[in-house]
């Protein structure tokens, strides 16, 4: 119960209520400031309250708290009824209640913080949208804010920040790029590690690559800490030429190590996370893109429109597409390849 009011306050703030901040749902003041005083109720807090906080925001100006009537109104309407609810059911307000309403409350601060914590950054998955009115489509509601949320998808913009996780899950970014990173020094300190990591990606790609039209060039996103897939493709493909890109000059020096002079190095960071994948590497031509399992990048969008003639993209076991092989259970990982 306590988990369920939580969600509740969190999805009606960023939902219903965010909605009515912007595009108010009657045309008569009477009925909105009815509607305003019900979102209260439900959410625990004055609507109007919420409201001048955010349209805040919008101007890019500090929120400062001026008592009005309406304000007055709503924070006694919440404390009415939470004096009602303390009355009827203690224990229920008490135990279950106000620890979801702390825990909802909590939710909408992470909500907000990792919308905007690494510049403004959408999410564009289609269960969290379908869920929340296309909440996800954050950078298109900073530049279009008076927009209907059915509308929002016709503005998306090409090349906007774009996140794998909605806002309330991004701080999983960061830990899964750490957890990776482990892993990956995990193997750079024992061979034989290295030696079935090797034999498992080979077999994988090996598949996927099965009857396809050898390519010529090949750009390798990431990955210089222990160069795999440079290795594995160095075998399987002899006549290619390799390009590894990689933004950290200590992961290429590794790289190096592992790899002679027959791939070629670009120190860059491949910035564009979005449907025109391009950036500093822009400049380099390839028919195969391959992309590390810890792209932080938008891999829907390097689905959708692939930037290059084939792209094979390192995606978690339960994520399947296009001509996909499991790599390992163990590292609940498989390879995915899409061509245009």
């Amino acid at each position: 119960m306590t988990a369920a009011i939580a969600l509740a306050i969190w999805w009606n703030a960023n939902t219903i209520s965010h909605l009515f901040i912007h595009r108010p749902f009657f045309r008569r003041g009477a009925a909105n400031a009815a509607f305003a005083a019900l979102l209260t109720a439900m959410l625990g807090f004055p609507q109007s309250l919420w409201r001048d906080r955010h349209l805040a925001h919008h101007r890019g100006t500090p929120y400062r708290f001026r008592p009005t009537g309406e304000i007055a109104l709503q924070g006694a309407l919440v404390l009415s009824l939470w004096g009602a609810l303390l009355l009827a059911a203690p224990a229920f307000f008490i135990s279950a209640y106000l620890p979801g309403y702390a825990m909802g409350l909590f939710l909408c601060a992470v909500h907000g913080h990792y919308e905007h914590a690494a510049g403004t950054m959408s999410h564009y998955g289609r269960v969290y949208n379908a869920l929340c009115f296309n909440d996800g489509y954050h950078v298109e509601h900073h530049k279009h804010p008076s927009s209907p949320w059915w509308a929002l998808p016709a503005y998306r913009e090409e090349r906007a920040r774009a996140s794998a996780w909605p806002a309330p899950l991004r701080w999983l970014d960061a830990a899964t790029r750490q957890t990776l990173m482990l892993l990956e020094r995990l193997v750079l300190r024992w061979p034989p590690l290295q030696r079935w990591t090797l034999r498992t990606h080979a077999r994988a790609f090996a598949q996927v690559l099965e009857n396809k039209p050898p390519p010529r060039e090949i750009v390798i996103v990431g990955g210089g800490l222990f160069p795999r897939t440079a290795l594995v493709l160095r075998e399987l493909l002899p006549h290619a030429h390799l390009t590894l890109v990689d933004s950290s000059d200590a992961h290429l020096e590794r790289a190096r190590g592992f790899l002679d002079g027959s791939v070629a190095f670009v120190n860059a960071h491949f910035a564009n996370r979005q449907i025109n994948l391009k950036s500093e590497i822009c400049n380099l031509k390839c028919d195969l893109m391959v992309f590390p399992l810890s792209f932080d990048g938008d891999r829907t969008a390097v689905y959708e429109h692939p930037p290059a003639r084939a792209v094979i993209v390192h995606d978690w076991l339960w994520r399947a597409c296009g001509v996909s092989r499991i790599v390992s259970l163990l590292l609940l990982k498989r390879i995915n390849l899409v061509t245009t």
